[in-house]
């Protein structure tokens, strides 16, 4: 099944859509076939950096955002703090003591909350909330954010014309070991990624990634991944992820691109 929606707050940007030899029926077709191979369901939404349409595939129930919601929460900090030491292991290593002193550096949980939420904003996503008050006891405020795909996306395109972004970006491209996986197993590409993953309160992992992958010619896609079913593990949506990866990096050029 394929949704297309148009994104909000988009950057200008010069865009490039699906070539017409490759109509999005035939992604979502093909798509479908792969999610018949896997053993749990899978999604997927992509978008052109700069803004512009989305173009989402398989299953998009909302999903919380995990760690991912760490990159808006790195940039707000960032900005009103300037760099701090605890950005780079917050994003690389996706170590959550870091995230919480990026969260602390905010101020109340009612301010960070706000913060983050306005950079989610300028992002385009016009949607996700981040809360103020702690939804699970043993996790953290922030990860707890429902962050549909498309707004993932559209957030995730967005993201490098951000002021201010490049570093945060730049620590993207290099994640550890813990999240090189999803759209990193596509091959000869340059990448930047964040990885969430968590148990649902229902059971099972939810395993989400959200992230750039720049062509040759330096038009770069943005993607957002996410698998969840009440028997998964981490292990089994890291597996379906690289797949939906794989698939990918087979039809790069039927992909929306675009450049800031």
């Amino acid at each position: 099944m394929v949704y297309v929606t148009e994104s909000a707050g988009q950057a200008p940007s010069s865009t490039e859509s699906s070539p017409a030899a490759t109509p999005k029926r035939g992604l979502a077709a093909s798509f479908a076939a792969l999610t018949r191979e896997l053993g749990q369901p899978v999604g997927v939404s992509m978008a052109p950096v700069g803004g512009g349409e989305v173009v989402s595939l398989g299953e998009q129930t909302p999903q919380v955002a995990w760690s991912t919601i760490k990159v808006p929460l790195a940039l707000a900090a960032q900005r009103k703090n300037g760099r701090m030491p605890a950005e780079s292991p917050a994003i690389v290593a996706s170590d959550n003591g870091s995230a919480e002193a990026l969260w602390a550096s905010l101020g109340t949980d009612q301010q960070a909350a706000a913060a983050v939420t306005a950079v989610l904003r300028e992002g385009g996503d016009e949607n996700s909330v981040v809360p103020s008050e702690r939804r699970r006891p043993e996790f953290t405020i922030f990860g707890q954010t429902v962050w549909a795909l498309p707004d993932a996306a559209t957030f995730t395109a967005n993201l490098p014309c951000l002021p201010d972004s490049e570093y945060v970006v730049s620590l993207m491209g290099q994640v550890a070991e813990n999240q090189q996986w999803g759209i990193e197993v596509i091959p000869n590409r340059s990448t930047a990624v964040k990885g969430g993953w968590g148990p649902s309160a229902g059971g099972g992992y939810v395993v989400r990634q959200i992230g750039l992958l720049t062509r040759k010619d330096g038009k770069q896609t943005a993607f957002a991944l996410t698998t969840y079913a009440p028997g998964a593990s981490l292990s089994s949506g890291i597996a379906a992820l690289n797949r939906v990866g794989q698939w990918l990096g087979a039809r790069l050029a039927a992909l929306p691109a675009g450049r800031c």
